[in-house]
């Protein structure tokens, strides 16, 4: 995975991005034009149509998100329209607005934090299509008068998963529904969290009706001292909601959890039962393994649990299911593992049950 160090001002950062990641930002631009067209008949001239919706909502939420974008766009040689459609992708290809099979990304996220253990920790796996390997970026960003910044990413999407200098991190489940709004992209969401000093920050700028799209954001925040909370955050286009944490454990796959949400969003993950609830149900197990033996969780613990491949092809370790529609055949493109108390994270590019996690 290409690792670039990104500095300067917002637009100086997307130049960068860009430029320096020019390969990548093609490669995701080839997916998802292919993704769009081959499964939801859209067109890309379309999905830009969709995803200028969205500039009113970004210009107030945070102009620095539209100069970053702009900037990204010069360096790598591409309209603006391109990369805010890859910013927008959540909300293209994961609702209702056009025709065509669902998909969407596969992902098992889990938190464990006090009273577990004195560290707070979170990681997940992504599933998508293996393609996207070739699209990863390893981002250090470092903004005036921000934290920060370690994320892996999509080539020109400028917010993903990853943690910051202050001790908050970010993973993302991508959630399946029939409920979008021309509010902020999620991914932009995934990137204000990033940007925030503190828990409340974090929250603040994701909670009512700012988000576009449902998805869950697993966060965790530490003080750097081992005293720290991780929760999921389920987001939608009609408010939020906090779910867990209170038991130092939480985990999250790709469906609707929260009661508050489902009243005005439908889930439409196909697969729930046969591959989310599974995933989840696999996950909580073996955490509880773990608290009935007695034994320390760390974050080798974690890496072992993304690795498991109990129920493969859909396991936890996700592998192509050769036998599934083509739409449904998607692996685990990256792991990473964030301990937040000590402000470290290792990344595995693939599946974590056949390649080793590095430091970053």
């Amino acid at each position: 995975m290409k690792r670039l160090t990104l500095t300067g001002s917002a637009k100086e950062i997307g130049y960068q991005h860009g430029y320096e990641g020019k390969d990548e930002v093609h490669q995701s631009l080839q997916t998802y034009e292919k993704l769009f067209y081959g499964y939801k008949k859209l067109n890309w001239k379309a999905a830009k149509e969709i995803a200028l919706t969205h500039m009113d909502a970004i210009e107030k939420y945070n102009p620095a998100f539209i100069e970053e974008m702009n900037g990204a766009a010069e360096g790598a040689g591409v309209d603006f329209e391109d990369i805010l459609v890859l910013n927008t992708r959540s909300e293209i290809a994961l609702t209702t607005t056009s025709e065509g099979p669902t998909f969407s990304d596969g992902c098992t996220s889990i938190g464990i934090t006090s009273p577990i253990t004195n560290q707070t920790m979170i990681g997940q796996n992504w599933d998508w299509k293996a393609s996207q390997t070739k699209s990863l970026l390893l981002l250090h960003i470092e903004q005036e008068n921000l934290p920060s910044i370690k994320m892996v990413t999509e080539g020109g999407i400028i917010g993903k998963i990853g943690m910051n200098s202050a001790g908050i991190g970010v993973c993302f489940n991508a959630l399946l529904t029939d409920q979008k709004s021309n509010q902020v992209p999620v991914h932009l969401g995934l990137r204000s969290v990033l940007n925030a000093y503190t828990l409340e920050e974090a929250i603040s700028s994701i909670h009512d009706s700012q988000m576009a799209s449902a998805a869950n954001f697993l966060i965790g925040s530490d003080d750097g001292r081992g005293n720290g909370l991780a929760m999921n955050v389920e987001v939608s286009p009609f408010g939020i909601d906090l779910l867990g944490g209170e038991t130092g454990k939480v985990v999250h796959t790709n469906h609707l959890c929260s009661k508050k949400i489902q009243q005005n969003v439908k889930d439409l993950n196909t697969f729930k039962q046969t591959d989310s609830l599974l995933r989840c149900k696999r996950a909580e197990q073996l955490i509880n393994e773990k608290l009935y033996q007695k034994k320390p969780i760390n974050e080798e613990t974690l890496k072992t649990w993304f690795a498991d491949t109990f129920n493969a092809p859909n396991s936890i370790n996700h592998f192509e299911n050769k036998r599934a529609p083509e739409h449904r055949q998607i692996e685990t493109v990256f792991s990473i593992v964030m301990n937040l108390t000590e402000r470290h994270a290792s990344v595995c590019v693939g599946k974590p049950s056949e390649a080793a996690f590095h430091h970053i």
